[in-house]
């Protein structure tokens, strides 16, 4: 702990070690890591922390950490990575999965006062963290996801910027990557939104690969915003399913929920929302299908409306179909 003479150091985080993913420590069980007590303000609570770095290996560039140990263990994640522990999976992902409700603040006002607590209660009762539906529906999806294997490839060099100019002459010798840099919407990240798990590029994709592999690849059909679920339990309720599904969804606004429409009778429902980003969002969280009082239902996207065809047929003509 800080001195308690120096005023200004109260809620300062001192530690021993760094919170690390096996990725991240590298694959040399023989490593230096260096130590500089409140050596930069966290990414995320802005809260001054003890910074470690240390090379995971040879040929790899060095890591520091960039978030304080309270924050990586709220979240559960790595303090360089900010990947999911247990996963290997950006939060977004996990969040998605499990119906998680992300309840840190982003305003720069909060967020010191949030970790302070946040930190308390750490130090008391660690389940009083505990948030969401950890459902077998979201834990299976998450099984199917898991990076299992160390990716060490993540730890290379970054791009020399003297290569992309062309203007290194250090041939082999250089220590950094001579490749050209690749512009897509991986390469657009920020540390704020991958901790809270918010418009997380990484993540958007393999959601949405992972839907595509469940057969949930959205329709061309743009207009199409309503999704399918079918065998579900005889006691579910147009109330129910609509709880379930808002309680699955925890981050969109319930608002943007159009309408449920339950079919008892086949025990299936249509939920229809607003807009169709909505309705992709909740096709991706729903990969792997979703619990509904008790009984784990299908998903399936909804079918576009059969055109009418209101071209005037001339009188005393005859109408015949393609097929004739």
């Amino acid at each position: 702990m800080p001195p308690k003479a120096d005023i200004n150091k109260a809620g300062w985080e001192q530690s021993e070690f760094p919170i690390l993913c096996e990725t991240c420590l590298g694959d040399n069980p023989y490593i230096r890591m260096s130590k500089q007590e409140y050596g930069r303000s966290c990414g995320t609570c802005a809260r001054p922390f003890t910074v470690f770095r240390w090379n995971p290996g040879a040929g790899m560039r060095f890591k520091t950490t960039v978030i304080c140990q309270t924050c990586a263990k709220v979240k559960n994640v790595c303090q360089t990575c900010l990947l999911d522990l247990e996963y290997g999976l950006p939060t977004q992902v996990r969040d998605t999965a499990l119906a998680i409700q992300s309840e840190a603040p982003t305003s720069d006002i909060n967020r010191e006062y949030y970790a302070q607590n946040m930190e308390s209660k750490l130090q008391g009762n660690k389940a009083e963290l505990t948030s969401g539906r950890s459902v077998s529906v979201g834990k299976e999806m998450l099984k199917q996801l898991a990076r299992t294997d160390p990716y060490y490839k993540r730890n290379r060099p970054q791009i020399c910027s003297f290569y992309v100019k062309g203007e290194c002459n250090r041939g082999s010798d250089c220590p950094y990557r001579h490749e050209m840099p690749v512009d897509n919407e991986l390469s657009h990240q920020n540390i704020q939104d991958r901790y809270h798990g918010r418009n997380d590029p990484v993540a958007k994709k393999i959601l949405s690969g992972h839907a595509e592999s469940q057969g949930l690849k959205p329709p061309e059909d743009v207009k199409i915003t309503s999704l399918f679920l079918s065998s579900l339990s005889p006691s579910s309720t147009e109330l129910t399913i609509r709880t379930h599904v808002l309680q699955s969804l925890p981050g969109v606004d319930p608002t943007e929920l159009k309408s449920v429409v339950h079919v008892a009778k086949s025990k299936c429902a249509f939920i229809n929302f607003k807009n169709r980003s909505v309705a992709e969002t909740a096709a991706q969280a729903w990969a792997n299908g979703v619990e509904i009082d008790g009984t784990r239902v299908s998903v399936k996207w909804g079918r576009s409306k059969p055109s009418k065809d209101t071209t005037p047929t001339p009188s005393g003509s005859i109408a015949v179909s393609a097929s004739s």
